[in-house]
């Protein structure tokens, strides 16, 4: 038979393990999903890729040239990705090309063909590569 006692012990380790693993995840920050899963659905489709991919271009193009060069993505992109992604071959990418490679990458972790992305899906090698791209 159990104490009142070792029942309350057991009962504030029970809450101080949950207190802390809820600080722990506070600390990481929404998870991709909720941070652009505009409908609220629990995944990510590629409209809402498309804008996050958007809002961040619009954020690293410091000059405000409405393109971006390789150091304004501050390592989001390797320096093959970015030759390959730059269709003109002018050493900038514009919109278009950014959101090219978004799609291309959407489509590569977008594992079971649904059209979304799960939070399953933004943990995969794919999945970190699409997410370089959207924050």
């Amino acid at each position: 038979m159990i104490s009142r006692r070792h029942a309350l012990k057991v009962a504030i380790l029970g809450l101080l393990a949950g207190s802390a693993a809820t600080r722990a995840q506070a600390k990481k920050g929404p998870s991709l999903v909720s941070r652009f899963d505009l409908d609220h659905d629990s995944t990510v489709d590629i409209g809402e890729a498309k804008k996050a991919a958007l809002d961040l271009f619009d954020a690293l193009d410091v000059d405000k040239d409405g393109t971006l060069n390789f150091k304004e993505l501050r390592g989001r992109m390797s320096h093959r990705d970015f030759s390959a992604a730059d269709r003109d071959n002018d050493g900038t990418l514009t919109k278009g090309e950014y959101l090219a490679v978004v799609v291309q990458r959407f489509k590569a972790a977008d594992a079971d063909n649904d059209g979304t992305m799960s939070a399953k899906e933004f943990r995969t090698t794919a999945g970190r590569a699409l997410a370089r791209l959207l924050h």
